[in-house]
């Protein structure tokens, strides 16, 4: 594996994936460890546009305009993200795996679709690790009470999480070598220091 590798925090809302991937980019700055960080949708100023629109309250977009908004950020950041490959670590807050969750097995689009535009837009470029967070309805529901505001993403069923945690499982145990099952129900501060220490292995 590169020791600038590509670096991916994936999960459901409310997992715990943003806030380990924070503290990781804490951790390489203090150690002066080079790297960039992206989110997904965001990452630069079009991407960006298209994460407000995504996630408006208001928007109302069908499951095919939803997949593809999502792969037109991707599309902006593409260029930005092979400007850094193996010469930065990589740090990415939702990538291709949220994609497949989310719009294949939480909202049936074909996987075939996803898979070829995604092929398309990243050609060679391989993610080297992931950090898949889980958590469990009732604690999902508690976390997203204490935030400031809600998206569109943050307002789903039951079922509809579920199913999506499943998505993200089934990647997982597909290619075991290359994720680490985060359980995010468990005490913060564990897992903060077991990402950290698989941070380690992998730089």
């Amino acid at each position: 594996m590169s020791k600038k590798p590509v670096i991916v925090f994936e999960g459901i809302e409310g997992s715990g994936k943003s806030h380990h991937i924070s503290v990781i980019s804490k951790y390489l700055k203090r150690n002066k460890i080079a790297f960039i960080k992206l989110r997904e949708p965001g990452g630069n100023i079009n991407s960006e546009k298209i994460r407000k629109l995504i996630l408006d309250k208001k928007s109302n977009f069908n499951k095919i305009t939803d997949l593809l908004l999502y792969l037109a950020a991707r599309s902006e950041n593409i260029q930005l993200i092979r400007k850094y490959y193996k010469k930065k670590i990589i740090l990415i807050d939702r990538f291709t795996d949220s994609t497949i969750a989310y719009q294949h097995y939480g909202f049936g689009v074909d996987l075939k679709l996803i898979n070829f535009i995604n092929n398309y837009l990243l050609k060679k470029f391989k993610v080297d690790y992931t950090f898949l967070n889980i958590v469990n309805y009732k604690n999902m529901i508690k976390r997203l009470k204490l935030r400031k505001s809600l998206n569109r993403y943050d307002k789903f069923n039951s079922r509809f999480y579920q199913n999506v945690q499943k998505g993200f499982l089934k990647l997982a145990n597909k290619n075991k070598k290359k994720y680490k099952i985060i359980n995010s129900n468990l005490d913060i501060k564990m897992n903060e220091n077991l990402i950290i220490q698989s941070i380690k292995k992998l730089i």
